[in-house]
């Protein structure tokens, strides 16, 4: 066998040196990805600050007018008109309309200050993939009917339940009100659920994993947004705070396992359009809103939703091969594009 010699290449080229191994870009999990927008923790103190005054000060006065001015149209005096979409002490399918439109247009609110102030495309609140998985979304829908057909059933079963959503058992006769309810509750609960979703399970999650790093910093992704959540509801006894605040618990689980908000949205626009139009057919609009007693009994009912959903939409993401985390290079913060302008 011949000795081997080296080319004229790799003399002229001197020592062979080898090349570093490739580092892998950081993988962020939905939580995350505020860390790679622009620099600066203040920014998600900063953007959780616009993000409330705007959803309970801008919002209200942008919409407002235009609630007045369009009962107005309809024959109803601008002093009535007012009054019909502030007294909260009776729900109107009105007052409903409105309400749900305010917080539908949380998520025009979350995906500006995501833009403006973080630098990030506004798709990244919705998922990793980065936008609504619409597939994973209708098949988290079905999973949360089936859920919530097993708690209607149990329910049957726990008198206090049927008493704090202010059920008698008796079917409501069907009004032009009642329909005027259905339509509201078909039409626009949806966009009301999905904009709570992204404001607590898109922007604060994203705010308070930007903040806390590490599995202390997922932690507090979810156990934060599930703590406002539940406050942001007003003054309610125990038992109902606890209820409200296990929804946001499973609801921040589920973003950070499945890697967007889809699940979460599913989960609150069944489980409005059931307690909305069992109050229209069953009930009465007031309690199934402002419910003012709770009772502990309830919980076990929630408790046993939760979990049974938790699996189902955990299961279907798992069969679908959804990602939880993306590369860090992948979002990035958008930068402005100059350009020069060419002499005449």
């Amino acid at each position: 066998m011949g000795r081997w010699q080296p080319s004229d290449q790799q003399v002229m080229s001197g020592p062979v040196v080898e090349s570093a191994p490739a580092v892998e870009p950081a993988a962020l999990d939905f939580s995350q990805l505020h860390r790679a927008g622009r620099p600066g923790w203040w920014r998600a103190a900063v953007g959780v600050a616009l993000v409330v005054a705007a959803s309970l000060i801008v919002v209200p006065i942008v919409v407002t007018p235009v609630f007045v001015l369009a009962l107005v149209l309809t024959g109803s005096s601008a002093s009535a008109a007012l009054d019909s979409i502030s007294d909260l002490s009776q729900v109107t399918p009105v007052l409903l309309a409105y309400v749900n439109v305010v917080l539908a247009l949380g998520i025009g609110v979350v995906m500006l200050v995501t833009r403006a102030l973080h630098g990030l495309r506004p798709r990244w609140v919705s998922s990793v993939a980065p936008r609504l998985r619409w597939g994973y979304l209708v098949a988290c829908l079905g999973a949360a009917l089936v859920t919530m057909c097993v708690v209607v059933v149990l329910s049957a079963f726990i008198p206090a339940a049927a008493d704090e959503a202010g059920w008698d058992g008796k079917i409501n006769d069907f009004t032009t009100q009642s329909r005027n309810f259905l339509l509201v509750i078909a039409l626009l609960t949806p966009l009301q659920a999905a904009g709570e979703e992204y404001v607590y399970r898109g922007y604060l999650t994203q705010a308070f994993g930007g903040i806390f790093a590490g599995s202390a910093g997922r932690a507090v992704a979810v156990l934060g947004p599930a703590l406002i959540f539940a406050l942001a509801h007003g003054q309610q006894d125990l038992p109902i705070f606890f209820d409200r605040f296990a929804f946001g618990l499973i609801a921040g689980v589920l973003v950070l396992r499945t890697g967007g908000l889809e699940a979460g949205i599913a989960m609150h626009v069944i489980n409005n359009w059931v307690a909305l139009g069992l109050g229209v057919m069953f009930g009465d609009m007031n309690a199934t809103l402002q419910p003012t007693g709770g009772s502990w009994a309830t919980i076990a009912v929630t408790v046993v939703q939760s979990l049974l959903y938790l699996a189902l939409a955990l299961k279907i993401a798992q069969r679908m091969g959804l990602s939880r985390t993306v590369s860090a290079e992948l979002v990035g913060p958008v930068r402005p594009v100059y350009r020069s302008s060419s002499a005449l």
